[in-house]
């Protein structure tokens, strides 16, 4: 039996909804994020030793990033087949298809992430504890970097993924895949954090395609809510 260890909030609300797309039965182990800090509690890393989520336990096997997971689970059973009616959810090896599946695959954790997680690292920096005389220096900082390098880089990712959105209805061609479920968290994080704008419309019709999938409904039902600004 697959055990997906759950945290609240986070990356690991893909892995639920991949595996409500294949049909695979599995289970979910709950954790809190601190109130606090937002950091996962103690309790993961006695599951996995950098105690982050997800975190996937199958039969004696721990495993862990969202990528290797995803891989994990498309060809677990073999082709990946969807249970619900999408087909293979990873193209044919050899294929052209495959390749942009697997590049997209990395890219969502490997380059479209890091901005967005600088952001928010930077956004919550004049909120940390320190001296009241050195809070506005720290803001300045803060705010110079937001505005001379991760808007413009989150700005040039967007662009660039609405770009790739005209070549095809879904990142990896013409067909819906496990790249586009990977790819679903770094657009919702950034139409939470800083909109799309009205220059992204296949980005929007894209967010409205993917929460209109039955997979990812029961994926919310069985991990909960999840808040993208955190």
């Amino acid at each position: 039996m697959i055990t997906v260890h759950h945290l609240n909030n986070s990356r690991s609300q893909r892995v639920l909804w991949l595996l409500e797309e294949l049909g695979l039965d599995y289970e979910v182990k709950r954790y809190e994020r601190d109130a606090e800090t937002s950091l996962a509690p103690p309790a993961l890393r006695a599951v996995h030793p950098l105690g982050k989520s997800p975190v996937i336990t199958d039969n004696g096997l721990i495993l862990a990033e969202t990528g290797a997971i995803v891989e994990y689970l498309v060809e677990r059973d073999g082709q990946g087949q969807s249970q619900s009616g999408a087909g293979n959810l990873a193209p044919p090896p050899g294929t052209p298809e495959r390749l942009r599946y697997t590049y997209w695959l990395h890219y969502a954790e490997g380059s479209a992430m890091t901005p967005l997680l600088l952001g928010l690292v930077f956004s919550r920096l004049p909120q940390r504890p320190m001296p009241f005389f050195i809070r506005p220096i720290v803001r300045r900082i803060a705010d110079q970097v937001q505005r001379t390098y991760i808007a413009p880089q989150i700005a040039l990712h967007l662009d660039y993924m609405e770009s790739e959105l005209g070549k095809a209805a879904w990142f990896a061609g013409g067909d819906f895949s496990a790249a586009d479920i990977q790819m679903s968290f770094p657009i919702e994080a950034a139409a939470a954090r800083v909109g799309l704008g009205e220059g992204r419309p296949r980005l929007k019709d894209y967010l409205a395609r993917i929460h209109a999938r039955p997979a990812y409904a029961r994926a919310l039902a069985r991990g909960g809510p999840y808040d993208f600004v955190r």
